[in-house]
C-alpha cells in the first residue's frame, strides 16, 4: 500500500468521529461534511512524520476550522438547525451514521441550546464534555490558557444545563443600580450609599483583592457605606460576564473586579476578586456611564 494509500485510509477510520465532532459543533451536517473535507485537505498537505498522535491531531484541525466556520456564521444569516444542502430531495435516504449521530447524545433539543453559546463556548463544551479531549489541549484550538478554557467550559455547560441567564431588563436594572452605587461612593455620599445598599449586604473579598485593601467578610449597610465612602475614585463601569459591575484597572490591567448582585433594586452582595486566574478568565466590556 502506497503512502498516500496508507494515509487515507488511516483518515477514513477517523472520519466517522471527525463528522460526529463537527456536527455537535456546527449543527448543520453539510457545514460538518465540508469541515471534514477541509480536515482531509490540511493532512494530505502536513508532514505526517511529525504527526504523533494522528486522531488527536484531526480532531484538533477539525475544531480549529468548525470554530473559523462558526466565527463566520456572525457576518451571515444561521442555517436552520440540523438544515441539508439547498437541493436535497426530501426523499434522499438520510445517511446512517448521521442519523445516529442525531439521535445520540445531541438531540435537537441540545443543538437549539447550542446555537446560544459563543463559538468558544460551544467549541470547549463539545470537545470536552461529549468527546473527553483535555482541556490543555482545547486551550490552542480558542487562543486561550487550559484553565480559561476550563473556564469557557463551565460556563457553557451551566448554559446547557439550563441555569437562567440575565435577561435585558435585569442588566438596565442592574446597571442603574450599580452607576448610582459608584457615583455616591466617588461623591462620598454616605446617605446615597445607604439608599442603594441592602440593609443586610455583604462584601467577599479573595485574597488577591484583599491584597489590594479589600475587605473579606464586611456586612450591614452601614459598615458597607463606610467602607466605600469616598472610595472608587478609578473604579470603571464595565460588564462582568454579561453583567453591569465594575474594574479597578492598572497600566490597563484589571486588578480587582466587583460584582454586584442586586436584589429589589438594591444591592445584596459585592465581590471583590483579584485572583489571577480569575482575572485571566473574566470577560470584561466597557460601558459608558
Amino acid at each position: 500500500m502506497g503512502g498516500d494509500d496508507w494515509l487515507a485510509t488511516r483518515f477514513e477510520h477517523n472520519r466517522d468521529r471527525l463528522r460526529a465532532v463537527a456536527y455537535r459543533i456546527l449543527g448543520s451536517e453539510p457545514e460538518a461534511e465540508d469541515a471534514v473535507q477541509e480536515t482531509w485537505i490540511r493532512l494530505s498537505r502536513s508532514d505526517t512524520a511529525t504527526i504523533d498522535n494522528l486522531g488527536g491531531w484531526l480532531t484538533t484541525v477539525v475544531g480549529r476550522i468548525c470554530l473559523d466556520m462558526l466565527r463566520t456564521r456572525r457576518g451571515r444569516p444561521e442555517l436552520p438547525v440540523g438544515d441539508h444542502s439547498p437541493g436535497l430531495a426530501d426523499d434522499v435516504v438520510p445517511d446512517p451514521e448521521l442519523e445516529a449521530v442525531q439521535a445520540d447524545s445531541v438531540g435537537l433539543a441540545l443543538l437549539v441550546v447550542l446555537e446560544t453559546l459563543s463559538p468558544a463556548e460551544r467549541l470547549a463544551f463539545v470537545l470536552h464534555d461529549l468527546f473527553a479531549v483535555p482541556f490543555e489541549d482545547i486551550a490552542p484550538i480558542i487562543g486561550k490558557s487550559p484553565a480559561a478554557a476550563r473556564q469557557i467550559a463551565s460556563r457553557a455547560r451551566r448554559r446547557v444545563r439550563g441555569t437562567p441567564e440575565p435577561t435585558d431588563v435585569d442588566v438596565v436594572r442592574q446597571k442603574e443600580v450599580v452607576t448610582a452605587f459608584l457615583a455616591a461612593a466617588r461623591g462620598a455620599d454616605f446617605s446615597a450609599l445607604l439608599n442603594v445598599l441592602d440593609p443586610e449586604v455583604v462584601v467577599r473579598s479573595d485574597a488577591g483583592a484583599a491584597a489590594y485593601g479589600g475587605t473579606p467578610g464586611l456586612a450591614g449597610a452601614d459598615r458597607v457605606a463606610q467602607e466605600f465612602s469616598g472610595r472608587a475614585a478609578a473604579a470603571k463601569l464595565v460588564l462582568v460576564d454579561g453583567m453591569p459591575g465594575l474594574v479597578w484597572m492598572q497600566r490597563g490591567e484589571p486588578l480587582v473586579v466587583f460584582s454586584f448582585t442586586v436584589v429589589d433594586g438594591r444591592v445584596a452582595a459585592i465581590d471583590l476578586r483579584g485572583d489571577a486566574e480569575y482575572l485571566e478568565n473574566v470577560d470584561l466590556v466597557s460601558l459608558k456611564g
